[in-house]
């Protein structure tokens, strides 16, 4: 037996725990672009499938809605993959061990996925369904939505004839988001320009923080492992003569950095004042988080004499103060909407490669000018630092429109059904939308989702119930576009 069978909407969970059997993270996505077309084929619908895994799925109205316009429910295919530390999943091979708590969906040790998961779970429904009233519908699944949107960069969106889209990516029930900011990825990268030599090997470890989602959760000022790293390498260098041999941290670019390693060759005799130095260090910022971050931790650990290659003096102490001094978190908040941050950036990943370290850090903005301001800050340090700078994966926001018939009918339906209306918002995080609007302007956007709390971390939980509702909903608003 499944072990969401027990849950209603039957064919959602149905259809989710399918999809969570299959292995998904970014860049990973063929095998579920390919269980949609086989989904498709079996079903007699038509399906497109592009080289990016992007899948197009059109099934024409039921009676009374034939010659209505086709309505876009659209999703991305990708999960963020991440696990507790003594977990042994394996996100290339496993499928999720899921399980049922307290009203939520979990995963055992991971991500569970949600995100955006029961997004395409519920346009499989729908697309499965023989007595659901609707237009015509056409789910647009991409893919690598979680690193730079990469699926909804290269979806050629002239095949959709519709222009009412129904984005469900968003995790808070009882909000419309009609706007989002847009991002920009930029790289710092170091040449390490190392060389033998020998000393006392150490490695700091800094563990357990709450992370999060980079975009949504910016605002609670979590902390942040490479930040933190940099500022505990900034007090121990400025006297203890450390050379850097590695350093790695982070998971994902939009996730707020939960761990954080460096390996350092330190001088003989050294390692109690680092170790002093570290666990103040911790000390402060136990005062400083005030009870938010519970399982920080900070280790110190000695390998004893080696010979290690190792980053110049020099090249050390550049990487340093590029890690202390770099930008992170909330830089601008809107000035039109009070509480929203406007302008952000999220230092989420340090990674070593062929003698390179780099830094991934996402921008994100609302206003463009804002977003490109802040790269260029970026570009300035890494410059004062003697790193190599590049941006990719840039994409616009999404605006908020004054006339939206979408938006409209959507409203109505919430008020209908539930006797008040929906909060109506714009959010920092980023949304394809942006990117669909910059390709089709005439397109009405609208994102909406169940609750699922702490995206983009092992604690990740789908809401049972606030699901029904909101597939209900959704059915309730399809109905509605005759």
């Amino acid at each position: 037996m499944a072990i969401l069978d027990n849950l209603e909407p039957k064919a959602v969970f149905h259809f989710f725990e399918e999809l969570c059997s299959i292995p998904h993270g970014t860049f990973d996505t063929k095998r579920i672009s390919d269980y949609c077309v086989r989904f498709a084929k079996d079903r007699g619908l038509e399906v497109i499938q592009d080289e990016a895994n992007n899948v197009i799925i059109r099934k024409s109205g039921t009676e009374g809605y034939e010659d209505s316009d086709p309505v876009i429910i659209q999703g991305h295919l990708d999960m963020v993959c991440d696990k507790t530390e003594d977990s042994d999943h394996d996100f290339k091979k496993d499928g999720l061990d899921l399980y049922t708590e307290d009203g939520f969906v979990k995963a055992r040790n991971t991500t569970l996925g949600g995100d955006d998961g029961i997004a395409v779970a519920m346009a499989l429904a729908l697309l499965d369904s023989r007595d659901i009233p609707h237009p015509p519908l056409e789910a647009l699944f991409t893919t690598d939505e979680e690193t730079g949107m990469g699926g909804a960069m290269a979806a050629d969106l002239t095949l959709l004839k519709g222009t009412k889209l129904i984005n469900i990516d968003s995790e808070e029930e009882g909000y419309l988001t009609c706007g989002c900011a847009g991002g920009v990825t930029c790289r710092t990268s170091f040449a390490l320009e190392s060389r033998p030599d020998k000393g006392l090997s150490v490695k700091l470890r800094i563990s357990g923080l709450k992370g999060g989602h980079s975009g949504a959760e910016i605002h609670m000022q979590r902390g942040n492992a490479l930040k933190l790293m940099g500022q505990l390498l900034h007090r121990l260098d400025r006297d203890k003569g450390l050379r850097l041999v590695s350093l790695e941290g982070g998971s994902k670019e939009n996730v707020i950095a939960m761990d954080c390693t460096a390996v350092l060759l330190a001088p003989e005799g050294s390692l109690e004042d680092i170790k002093k130095e570290a666990m103040a260090l911790k000390e402060t910022w136990d005062v400083e988080f005030m009870g938010d971050e519970p399982g920080l931790k900070v280790t110190v650990e000695e390998n004893g004499e080696q010979q290690l290659s190792a980053a110049t003096p020099e090249r050390t102490s550049q990487v340093i103060d590029y890690l202390y001094l770099m930008p992170n978190g909330p830089q601008a908040y809107s000035r039109g909407l009070a509480g929203l941050v406007e302008t952000s950036l999220n230092p989420g990943v340090a990674s070593a490669e062929g003698g390179l370290l780099t830094v991934h850090t996402l921008v994100r903005s609302s206003v463009d000018s804002q977003k490109q301001a802040l790269a260029d800050r970026l570009r300035t340090l890494a410059a004062l630092c003697g790193a190599a700078f590049t941006t990719d994966s840039d994409y616009p926001g999404w605006m908020y429109r004054e006339h939206s018939p979408l938006r409209d009918i959507m409203v109505d339906t919430y008020r209908e059904r539930y006797g008040e209306d929906p909060r109506v918002i714009t959010i920092h995080a980023g949304l394809e939308c942006g990117l669909f609007l910059g390709k089709r302007p005439d397109l009405d956007c609208v994102s909406f989702g169940p609750d699922i709390p702490d995206v983009h971390s092992v604690r990740e939980r789908l809401d049972i119930a606030s699901t029904e509702r909101c597939y209900d909903y959704l059915k309730a608003v399809l109905a509605k576009c005759r």
